[in-house]
């Protein structure tokens, strides 16, 4: 029975992931701000598929309470066999005009708790030669963001990182997957106040099932790099051979309300 850490547990996508973990039959350690939400998961997870839920509510934006998490698994003797960095936040506005705490906590959250993440659980993984870690990336870790400018720009650190990583550990029997979702119908539009956003305007958009799913199964199959959805994968591609200039102007248009 393995155990998945899953951060940003509380909602869409992160919710869905632990979902899907407990459905397969493996305990799960979840991670958010919101205890009350948490310990409603943990109830209904647990009564469903008899399972075991740890619930650790810790913000992230604070530095350092990747540490607290790992210790207090540690201290617990918890093993973490799967390790999902799903907790992320957005801002739209114009970088003259938005606000540098939010923008602090975003680049804390989304590059430097998730690295921390790994950097704390990945020895425990190569010691046992086995472990499988899913970082939640963006398409915008193809494209820069106009607009949404440091939510696009860690991005494609993300996928960076766990790129060069998985090439690092794979002999390890580890592997790391970064996920590329496009514009998903979750909280995420509206809590990065771009729910006006033409990007997510569109009533086609992935459900957080769909995404959660996807991702699931590639971390399952090791796979490096997934985009979900057939217009992301070609947009992702076209953009290797479509000016900068331009794919920047594009993506303006994209984003803007």
């Amino acid at each position: 029975m393995k155990t998945a850490l899953i951060t940003g547990a509380s909602s869409g996508i992160g919710l869905e992931l632990a979902k899907i973990h407990a459905s397969k039959g493996g305990n799960l350690v979840v991670v958010a701000r919101n205890k009350a939400k948490l310990e409603e998961l943990k109830s209904d997870l647990e009564k469903q598929y008899g399972i075991h839920v740890y619930v650790i509510a810790k913000d992230l934006a604070v530095p350092n309470a990747a540490i607290e998490v790992f210790e207090e698994t540690e201290n617990d003797g918890i093993q973490i066999d799967y390790l999902i960095n799903n907790a992320g936040f957005g801002l739209y506005g114009k970088f003259e005009h938005t606000d540098w705490l939010e923008e602090s906590n975003m680049i804390q959250v989304n590059i430097t708790a998730l690295t921390q993440f790994t950097k704390l659980y990945l020895p425990g993984m190569i010691q046992r030669k086995q472990g499988k870690i899913l970082n939640v990336a963006s398409t915008a870790a193809f494209v820069p963001g106009p607009t949404m400018t440091v939510y696009c720009a860690t991005k494609p650190y993300v996928l960076s990182f766990s790129e060069a990583l998985n090439n690092e550990v794979s002999h390890y029997g580890i592997s790391v997957t970064a996920l590329c979702p496009g514009a998903t119908k979750s909280g995420f539009s509206v809590a990065a106040k771009a729910d006006k956003s033409a990007l997510f305007q569109n009533s086609k958009l992935a459900t957080s099932e769909e995404v959660a799913q996807f991702g699931y199964d590639a971390m399952m199959k090791g796979k490096q790099v997934v985009i979900h959805g057939i217009l992301n994968k070609f947009l992702a591609f076209i953009v290797r051979f479509t000016p900068r200039v331009l794919v920047v102007k594009i993506s303006r248009k994209v984003i803007d309300k």
